[in-house]
């Protein structure tokens, strides 16, 4: 459908590509968008996802080359998930020491992942936060001590990835897992919809648009 809006991704996680082929959708460009990340003081986590996702997507706006795409609307689509216990906002694993702070946090314990998601359009931004409750496992020694040899953690939020070695550790998921993994799939698909961006078009003939 050459006729349909631009969709630009700001993002180049292969994880969130992968849920948008899942939908059916290939974006037409990926744009990431390099933001602050850092939380303001006494930030809480909801706004932080929701004040990252809008940022990126803005940012990712103006870097659009609209002489690419003459007469077409262009949909930016941002995405930040956050990961919580309680009002504690854990860190995207970089070191050792991070992973093995929040392995040691979430193990046995119930934690929230906001993923926050925003839509910039020609008539203006587009908004949602989805929250997902996860409940781990209590962690042996070993099991730690095996998950973090693993280097599975590194540039993870929480330090891990629901979809990798930890999800032998999730015991329970309460909302939206495709969320935990980077872009919850319902919310995606109603915000696209909104803004006239034809979700379903190729499903009939199994192919991604």
């Amino acid at each position: 459908m050459t006729n349909r809006p631009v969709l630009v991704l700001a993002s180049a996680s292969p994880r969130r590509v992968a849920l948008l082929n899942q939908l059916g959708i290939a974006p037409d460009l990926l744009l990431p968008a390099d933001v602050d990340e850092t939380p303001g003081r006494a930030e809480l986590p909801r706004r932080l996802a929701r004040r990252l996702a809008r940022a990126k997507a803005e940012v990712a706006a103006h870097r659009v080359p609209l002489q690419d795409y003459p007469g077409r609307e262009v949909l930016v689509l941002a995405a930040d998930t956050v990961v919580a216990v309680g009002r504690r906002i854990l860190p995207k694993a970089e070191t050792f020491a991070d992973a093995e702070g929040c392995i040691a946090l979430l193990s046995g314990r119930t934690h929230r992942v906001f993923t926050g998601l925003a839509l910039a359009t020609p008539s203006g931004l587009r908004e949602k936060l989805v929250e997902t409750r996860i409940r781990f496992k209590r962690l042996s020694s070993q099991e730690m001590t095996d998950y973090l040899a693993s280097g599975e953690w590194q540039g993870k939020a929480g330090g891990y990835a629901v979809q990798g070695f930890a999800g032998a550790f999730v015991a329970s998921v309460s909302g939206s897992y495709s969320s935990v993994v980077g872009l919850p799939l319902h919310e995606t698909a109603n915000l696209l919809e909104s803004a006239r961006y034809p979700v379903r078009a190729r499903w009939a003939d199994g192919a991604i648009a």
